[in-house]
C-alpha cells in the first residue's frame, strides 16, 4: 500500500526530473541556436555563455526550488494555459519568437551578415554578461519573493494569490521583466554583436507591452492590486518608469 508521505515523495522526485529535464532542453536549445546558424562549434564567446547558463541554472534551481513546490510547478507549466487570457497568449508568443529569433540572428550576424562593421570588444562584451548575469539575478529574486509567480497571466485562486509587495517588489511593480530586459541587451553584447542589441528592442518592446496587459488584468481580478499600483509608482526603472 502507498502511503500519503510516499506519494508525496514520488511527487517530488518527478519534479525533479522534470527541471532537471527542463534545464538540459533549455541549455541544448541556446546551444543549437547558436552553433547550427555560426556553422561552427569554434565559438569561444558562445561556449562561455553556455556554460554560464547551465552553471547558473543548476545553481539558481538548487537555491530557489527547494520548500517551494507549488512555484515549482507553475514554472515548469506550458506557457499556454486554460484560462489564460487570449492577449496574453499572443504577446506571449510573440515574446517567445522574437526572443529565440534574436539568438539565432546574432550567429548570423557574427558569422555571416556583419551588419554592424565594428564589434563589441573585449570591454563591451564583458559588460554584456554583467547585464546579462546581473538581469537573471534580479530576475531570480523576483521569483524568490513571489511564490505566484507563474508564466502566464492569470488568478490563481486556487493558491489564495494575493499582492507581493516585500523585496524587489517594493522598488518597482515588475522586477522580473526589469532582470529579463537586462538579460536579454546582455546576450548580444556578450556575444559580440552590435546589430543584435538593437534588434533585442523588438523583445523588449513585447515585454513592455506585456506589462500594460498584465497591469489591467490584475486591476480587475487581483484584490489589492491597484492600491499596490499607487504605493509602488514605477513599473521598471525606479525614478523614472
Amino acid at each position: 500500500m502507498v502511503t500519503k508521505k510516499g506519494r508525496s515523495e514520488d511527487r517530488t522526485r518527478m519534479l525533479i526530473v522534470k527541471l532537471i529535464a527542463s534545464i538540459a532542453i533549455q541549455v541544448a536549445i541556446f546551444g543549437c541556436l547558436l552553433f547550427l546558424p555560426a556553422g561552427s562549434f569554434g565559438w569561444g564567446r558562445a561556449w562561455l555563455f553556455i556554460g554560464i547558463l547551465f552553471a547558473g541554472s543548476v545553481a539558481s534551481a538548487a537555491w530557489l526550488f527547494p520548500g517551494r513546490k507549488d512555484l515549482l510547478r507553475e514554472r515548469l507549466k506550458s506557457p499556454l494555459q486554460k484560462g489564460q487570457p487570449l492577449a496574453d497568449k499572443i504577446v506571449l508568443l510573440l515574446f517567445l519568437m522574437s526572443f529565440y529569433g534574436l539568438i539565432v540572428f546574432i550567429p548570423l550576424d557574427v558569422f555571416r551578415l556583419h551588419l554592424i562593421a565594428a564589434t563589441p570588444g573585449v570591454f563591451v562584451s564583458s559588460l554584456g554578461m554583467v547585464l546579462f548575469l546581473g538581469g537573471w539575478w534580479i530576475a531570480l529574486l523576483a521569483l524568490r519573493e513571489n511564490v505566484f509567480a507563474a508564466v502566464v497571466v492569470k488568478l490563481q485562486e486556487e493558491r489564495e494569490q494575493k499582492v507581493v509587495d516585500t523585496g524587489v517588489y517594493g522598488v518597482v511593480r515588475h522586477p522580473m521583466y526589469a532582470g529579463g530586459i537586462l538579460f536579454t541587451v546582455g546576450i548580444p553584447l556578450c556575444l559580440e554583436s552590435y546589430a543584435g542589441t538593437l534588434l533585442a528592442l523588438v523583445p523588449i518592446g513585447t515585454l513592455v507591452l506585456r506589462i500594460f496587459l498584465e497591469e489591467r488584468f490584475l486591476r480587475r481580478k487581483l484584490r489589492g492590486y491597484e492600491a499596490y499600483m499607487k504605493r509602488v509608482r514605477y513599473r521598471l526603472i525606479p525614478f523614472l518608469w
